[in-house]
Parts: structure tokens; sequence; C-alpha cells
């Protein structure tokens, strides 16, 4: 289970590039493990470092800009997290300590990887997001009100589907929310094992 996403309040990191591929967000040859953790060092290795496989910091990349040390926030562009269904990508974002990408579209296999693992992918227009840029302040995502803030007051709404947001909200993968329905299933297995007793032969529950 993830933590449970409310309300987060940070200061955005703007990486507002177009078509940001999970090969981008975590190379191949970062992958070294098939667990979810050992990946932050490699997120957007590519950029973040001034080498191939080498772990010296790249000045010129946002991320090592220490305004954003502790930025909780993505501002992307169109397209966020196409490529491949690397699920490794959504797995390096969560564990450097990012809980939200706001851009304008993203991947479809992408933005549920990002849901099952407590990440929320929020549709923002081109134009809002170019105007969080410029202000250069925290913004507050209240998912139970589908908002952004900005502290002068600024107000935008995104869409998201119920299960996505139930997910995000009560910090639910894709298990736990099946297990929810734990007793309807034990009703109906309750009741096909007494219709299609020659179906469990065999079985032990």
């Amino acid at each position: 289970m993830a933590a449970p996403f409310t309300i987060l309040t940070s200061l955005p990191m703007p990486l507002i590039r177009d078509n940001i591929d999970t090969d981008q967000i975590i190379p191949s040859r970062e992958m070294k493990s098939t667990g979810k953790t050992g990946l932050a060092d490699g997120l957007f290795a590519g950029w973040r470092y001034t080498e191939i496989g080498g772990r010296e910091p790249n000045s010129d990349f946002v991320m090592n800009d220490g305004t954003y040390a502790d930025s909780q926030i993505i501002l992307g562009g169109v397209n966020f997290g196409c490529g491949s269904s690397r699920e490794h990508a959504v797995w390096a974002l969560a564990e450097f300590g990012y809980r939200a990408v706001v851009a304008p579209s993203f991947a479809p296999i992408f933005a549920g990887n990002c849901v099952r693992n407590g990440i929320l992918p929020a549709v923002l227009d081109p134009a809002a997001i170019a105007e969080i840029e410029r202000l250069a302040e925290p913004i507050t995502i209240d998912l139970p009100s589908q908002t952004i803030k900005t502290a002068d007051g600024k107000c935008w709404t995104f869409p998201i589907e119920e299960e996505a947001k139930s997910m995000l909200l009560e910090g639910l993968d894709a298990i736990d929310l099946s297990l929810k329905m734990a007793d309807e299933i034990t009703r109906w297995q309750s009741a096909d094992r007494a219709a299609r007793p020659w179906i469990y032969l065999g079985a032990n529950a």
C-alpha cells in the first residue's frame, strides 16, 4: 500500500518537455533489480548526470537545482510517461519522493502505474502549467476537491476517474482494491461451489 494522497503542498519542479518517455525517466541500464527500491539514483539519469553510468551532477538539469531539493510535484509536458509500460519509472519517482505529476496529458499505462503506486497524475492545460511555472511558488493539490491552488488564490480543477481517486485517497493498489470486495468474493465462491461442485474436485477449501 502507498501512503494515502489527500492534500499536498509543495514547490513544483518544472520539467516541461513533451514526450518524456519511461526510458528517460529511468534508463534500462539503471534497472538493476526487480524490486521497487534502489531506483531513485537512476531517476532521469541521462539528464541528471554528466556521463552515462556516472554520478557527477549535471548543473544544467533542473533536478540538481537546490531550489527544488524538496519538491514532491513535477510539472511536465504533453504525453508524459510515453514509451514502454516500464513500471520502474513510477517506482523511481515514488522512491525519490514525488507524489504528483501535473501535465497536459499522460500515456495511459503510465498514468495507471502512477495511481497504483500512490502518485497523482493530474491533467491541467498547458496555459495553467505555464502560469504555475511563471509564479515559481508552492502550489496545493487538493485531491478531494480536485483542485490545484496557489497562495494568491488562483485555482484550477483537474479531472480524475472515481476509481483512481478512491485508490489514491485510500492508498490502495489493485490488489487492495480487490480485497475490499473480499466478502462478496467469498459469497460468490460459496454459491458457485454449491452450484458446480465438480469444478472444485480436489480443492482444499
